[in-house]
């Protein structure tokens, strides 16, 4: 999956029903939720896991002087006139809005805000796009469907190879993908139905948690059920059962999504660019429009990184004198390598310091490109956040990309990979959907319902290494602030060397075998900011 968040039901299909609903009653208690914004408290002043922002600005950095940082979060797309990030969107002070002309002659026309590798000269974007597997499925099946290897050249046999294990993965989402649409969509159907009979048989007009923690039934079937619903929807975050069944069908239409286009061998909406894709040294193509026709995902790695600090609306972001800039190249899909590419260029030539990539796939075919921007961003001392995905896979087995190596198998000096961590320190402390690896991993953050903006001036909770990598690329942000001589290197150092190591015994991501939390990162560590401001104190003095 390419835009990197929780895969919908491994947490919220616990809800109590009636027996009439047709739903199996949940055995077990499902575990507390934390508190909003609980990634920004200290683990030794409250009971959950997060960053220690608050304390480090209570009590390190009130009063100091600090440097404006520009962070670019290459995603789907922002918000730009979110009521908690408007004031804090980079511009282009060298482009006049809207006269459709290139005045900073930098080959991106009305420029303002970012730029959008995903749209057309006449004005369209790109929504959804197929995944790699489909775009290798639909190029190779022709050549090798039917073949066997003995047969072929040998220069023929590497890339027979590559399609027999695409074939396996391609047809592994697309099985998947359909199974999980014919559950779930009928799910929806019997969550509305149950849903209403609780409703009916408690004599409520709705099922938000307040009426629930407040109903005393006299049937006690009837009041565990009302109990164990209030229970999950608080588990999962949810503030009533119409904002779960909200989120259900956002899933289902996503799995319809991913069954009509992402894994559809004959769809290609490339042409809406209108660039020649094969020519990975192309870099003036896209269009302006850097909200696109779904932002929620980029809007929401965005407040966590940078959210107005300095308004009483909504929420925090972690770094308090930040500009975000957003560069679209993420569809609902997988991203496209030279798309990727151009966007860590186009983000190091105007001015980013720190780059967050919330974003991954298993198939990387034009990956020297990308390697080669970020060599490219290295060499003008930038940082890459990126996030580790949620497939519940060892990243140290199977390579994810962008991978944390480049392709002769040194590390990319210029880079942290990201699992995403939960707010308790008990067997749940690693979130099950996260990728993790002893050497592919870097270091943990929460990513567990992280509270932030959405659009529309809106604001909810999100989980996924996509939030988890924000937190860090709004650490360094705050870093990078406060002491602006630090380099990209010294700041990845930093942030690891002061993460806080944690042994305690957690389920591996994806199994019912525990494991001691510090063999899934190299680090064994979450991220905290107190300390790491500590660290570059010291460093300073």
């Amino acid at each position: 999956m390419t835009l990197v968040f929780r895969p919908w039901p491994t947490l919220l299909l616990t809800a109590v029903l009636l027996p009439a609903a047709g739903l199996a009653q949940s055995t077990t208690a499902p575990p507390p939720v934390a508190a909003p914004q609980w990634h920004l408290l200290d683990p030794l002043t409250s009971p959950v896991q997060g960053i220690s922002a608050d304390r480090t600005y209570q009590e390190l950095l009130a009063g100091r002087a600090s440097a404006q940082v520009v962070v670019a979060v290459i995603d789907a797309g922002i918000d730009s006139v979110h009521q908690d990030l408007k004031r804090v969107l980079w511009k282009n002070t060298r482009e006049l809005v809207g006269n459709g002309q290139d005045d900073d002659r930098n080959g991106y026309a009305d420029d303002v805000h970012g730029w959008s590798f995903l749209g057309g000269k006449d004005g369209r974007n790109v929504d959804v796009d197929t995944y790699e597997d489909t775009r290798l499925m639909a190029r190779l099946k022709p050549l090798y469907a039917g073949k066997t290897r003995a047969k072929l050249k040998p220069a023929q046999q590497k890339e027979y190879d590559l399609y027999k294990k695409v074939e396996k993965t391609y047809q592994q989402k697309l099985t998947e993908a359909t199974t999980n649409y014919q559950q779930y969509s009928a799910l929806y159907g019997q969550y509305g139905a149950g849903f209403d009979k609780i409703k009916q048989a408690l004599g409520v007009p709705s099922l938000d948690t307040a009426t629930l923690r407040r109903v005393r039934a006299t049937d006690p079937e009837l009041q565990n059920t009302a109990t164990g619903l209030y229970e999950n929807l608080k588990a999962g975050g949810f503030a009533s059962t119409d904002a779960l069944v909200a989120e259900l069908k956002e899933y289902v239409d996503d799995l319809k999504s991913q069954l009509d286009y992402s894994l559809n061998l004959n769809f290609n909406p490339r042409p809406i660019v209108g660039d020649n894709y094969a020519n990975v040294k192309e870099r003036a193509y896209g269009n302006a429009d850097m909200h696109g026709p779904d932002p929620s995902h980029g809007t929401h790695v965005a407040g966590i990184i940078g959210a107005d600090r300095t308004n009483t609306l909504g929420v925090r972001g972690i770094a308090d004198n930040v500009l975000l800039m957003a560069v679209r190249a993420v569809p609902n899909g997988d991203e496209r390598d030279k798309d990727i590419a151009n966007a860590i260029r186009y983000a190091v030539d105007n001015g980013a310091q720190i780059i967050n990539m919330s974003f991954g796939k298993y198939y990387s075919p034009q990956r020297v490109a990308v390697e080669d921007a970020i060599r490219y961003a290295a060499s003008k001392n930038v940082l890459l956040i990126h996030s580790a995905g949620n497939e519940s896979k060892d990243l140290d087995v199977e390579t994810q990309y962008i991978s944390p190596r480049y392709l002769n198998g040194t590390v990319i000096p210029n880079m942290i990979t990201v699992g995403a961590s939960a707010a308790e320190a008990n067997e749940r402390l690693a979130a099950d959907f996260s990728n993790y690896g002893k050497k592919s991993v870097d270091v943990f953050a929460p990513g567990v319902q992280i509270y932030s903006t959405l659009p529309g001036s809106t604001y909810g909770n999100k989980s996924g290494t996509s939030m988890a990598g924000p937190v860090v690329a709004g650490m360094a942000a705050v870093l990078k602030s406060y002491y602006p001589q630090l380099t990209a290197i010294d700041l990845k150092r930093i942030i690891l060397q002061s993460a806080v190591p944690n042994h305690t015994q957690v389920l591996r991501p994806g199994t019912k075998k525990t494991v001691d939390f510090a063999q899934l990162s190299s680090t064994g560590a979450i991220v905290n900011l107190y300390q790491a401001v500590l660290l570059a104190q010291k460093e300073a003095k």
